[in-house]
């Protein structure tokens, strides 16, 4: 089978549907028939096993993963004047959120190896003004979360986990979602967890800031139009959650096959003899990494040429992210410069991710990594006899 003949995209959400159409239509149907969209039991009953999954007290559901992250600042008390600490490399929403209540973000640069928030830049960036400290679990690995805890106890922050590509991660045996004060999710379809459109959820043990997460996504309302504060609309639908409902019990199977591919790209990228062109991501140690994407780097200033060839011999591949949030446009009234954050502005110019999708099977991985080494120029000869099985 040539590599022609055979495009590898980026991401196949058809090929997981497949596996679970039935379930899924059945879940859908009963909705339908009982015709309660909106919160219900359909949502109470995800919340649950959602929360068993996580090793949370509490979930609660909402509209989209940055409605999370809103909903938690809020729940926290950040707003107007206050600054939260977090990362440039990530997912606009991040910063955008922590925008959105009127607060500043404040960034610190990451790690060379996980891509996350360095914690040893996290002390100084407080002021009397630092409100949260929001690490990303980006791609995911969770961050070192020990010395952000004690930095977190020592001047009286809230930590806010975003971990929107993080569910079913681990840290030190504890999993995403109950590393901090709240910890946000997003169900957006390509997630390792994905809903049939947007979807969020808000993770914690302390009960008085769930009753206030809960209140806060109906627009503040306990009950009867009774309005303690003013929240957001933002209910997760029942047709999502009942969608989600199926799918997390399949997500540690996913999250295994993912994993799998995972070694396999380390063994593939070092038998094909590019490991000096290609700088595959790191697995730190103690965690359990959930891989919502494989990362590779490609320094050199190769990258954008490797990207199009690939791209035009039908493989797909990704940049996560092409830009850090310090030099967006939009923060620009921050005053951040090119040259402040050097560990991310490097990371923006070198990441790619190829394909990880946990029905991707063995055979188009070897498609992924022959295309690779011919976008460098490398003959796409493996060090010893491969033999090939069927894709899963």
């Amino acid at each position: 089978m040539s590599q022609n003949q055979t495009p590898v995209p980026f991401i196949d959400l058809r090929a997981q549907h497949a596996t679970i159409r039935t379930e899924v239509m059945e879940a859908v149907s009963r909705v339908f028939e009982n015709q309660s969209f909106v919160l219900g039991e359909e949502v109470s009953s995800f919340e649950a096993d959602a929360a068993e999954y996580c090793d949370a007290d509490h979930a609660i559901g909402c509209a989209s993963g940055t409605d999370a992250l809103l909903l938690a600042l809020m729940a926290c008390g950040v707003g107007p004047g206050d600054e939260v600490i977090t990362s440039p490399f990530t997912f606009f929403a991040t910063a955008g959120s922590i925008h959105r209540v009127g607060a500043t973000p404040v960034f610190v640069d990451i790690e060379p190896d996980g891509f996350n928030i360095d914690p040893d830049a996290i002390e100084d960036a407080i002021t009397d003004r630092t409100k949260a400290i929001m690490p990303v679990h980006i791609f995911g690995q969770v961050a070192e979360m020990d010395p952000i805890w004690r930095i977190a106890a020592k001047h009286d922050l809230h930590i806010i986990e975003d971990a929107a590509q993080s569910i079913g991660a681990e840290y030190r045996g504890r999993r995403s979602g109950v590393l901090g004060t709240i910890a946000c999710f997003s169900f957006f379809p390509t997630k390792n967890l994905g809903g049939a459109g947007d979807g969020g959820m808000m993770t914690t043990d302390d009960d008085e800031v769930a009753a206030r997460l809960s209140r806060l996504r109906v627009h503040g309302d306990v009950g009867g139009y009774e309005h303690l504060e003013v929240g957001l609309n933002s209910r997760l639908d029942a047709l999502q959650a009942a969608v989600l409902k199926v799918k997390l019990r399949h997500l540690d199977d996913w999250t295994e096959a993912r994993r799998a591919n995972a070694e396999r790209y380390d063994d593939l990228l070092a038998d094909y003899r590019v490991a000096d062109a290609i700088v595959p991501p790191v697995r730190l140690p103690e965690r359990r990494h959930v891989y919502n994407q494989y990362v590779t780097r490609v320094p050199g200033g190769r990258r954008e040429g490797v990207l199009s060839k690939m791209r035009a011999a039908g493989v797909g591949a990704a940049v996560y992210y092409p830009k850090p949030l310090h030099l967006q446009t939009c923060f620009a009234d921050l005053g951040y410069k090119r040259g402040q954050l050097p560990v991310a502005e490097q990371a923006c110019d070198e990441v790619m991710a190829l394909p990880i999708f946990a029905e991707l099977g063995e055979e188009r991985q070897e498609i992924v990594v022959q295309t690779l080494c011919k976008s460098l120029g490398r003959q796409a000869v493996p060090s010893r006899p491969r033999v090939m099985r069927a894709a899963a």
